[in-house]
């Protein structure tokens, strides 16, 4: 098997069909959004015509086994050895944990910062070591910074870090000079492009909304601020 670090792709989706059958799911339960007409409003302050909340994939059995084992299958095929399993903090934290059962791999969480009391420990759960091999787990990749931001604290320990695993990523042009930047590969189930062609095939889904959605993914600051959103 060829080790996750000798993938070119910054971001690559490797199963078509699984990132098609888990793009209609991520929209039957309203996980992914759209709304071109309707702009959300992002916590950043700047509006986009889409929205991911993968946290509602927690109750929905079935979606959840189907990205533990996309997960799983993506390890299998793109690296090798004993693995620790740690998720983002929060909503990357229980898809890490089925995707370690999966795996029976160790399993740890990394905070956004580290605790103020205690051990003041960022890394909770596996104490990582330097010759550990890590795979970060994240629901969601816009820009890159919150998953990267965990590689950063991993590699602070002396371990690895092999991959970033996404349920789904926007594409967006930042994330991806990030993680190439960081000589990180990030895998994700399924992403913007997928979702958008699902849209169309199953839904009452425009060319207008189309060329909307389009326009925003190719500068979603520029998008922003000709949609009134916070600069």
């Amino acid at each position: 098997m060829a080790d996750a670090s000798s993938r070119s792709a910054p971001i690559s989706v490797e199963d078509l069909d699984r990132a098609r059958s888990l793009a209609r799911a991520l929209l039957n339960i309203e996980a992914v959004s759209l709304r071109p007409h309707d702009p959300f409003t992002w916590s950043s302050g700047r509006v986009a015509p889409i929205y991911c909340d993968n946290r509602r994939t927690l109750a929905h059995p079935r979606i959840r086994r189907v990205i533990a084992e996309g997960f799983a299958d993506i390890i299998r095929d793109s690296t090798s050895g004993s693995l620790t399993i740690a998720g983002t903090a929060t909503a990357g934290i229980p898809h890490a944990a089925w995707l370690a059962e999966q795996l029976e791999a160790p399993m740890a969480y990394v905070r956004s910062s580290a605790k103020e009391h205690g051990q003041g420990r960022r890394i909770e759960g596996t104490r990582l070591n330097a010759d550990d091999a890590v795979i970060i787990v994240e629901d969601l990749v816009s820009t890159g910074a919150s998953a990267l931001g965990a590689v950063s604290a991993v590699q602070e320990t002396g371990a690895t870090v092999r991959a970033v695993l996404t349920i789904f990523t926007y594409q967006l042009d930042v994330a991806t000079a990030a993680f190439r930047d960081a000589e990180v590969p990030c895998h994700a189930l399924t992403d913007f492009h997928v979702l958008l062609e699902t849209a169309r095939r199953h839904r009452a889904f425009s060319e207008e909304d189309f060329s909307i959605l389009k326009a925003w993914r190719e500068d979603p600051t520029a998008w922003s601020d000709e949609h009134d959103g916070a600069g």
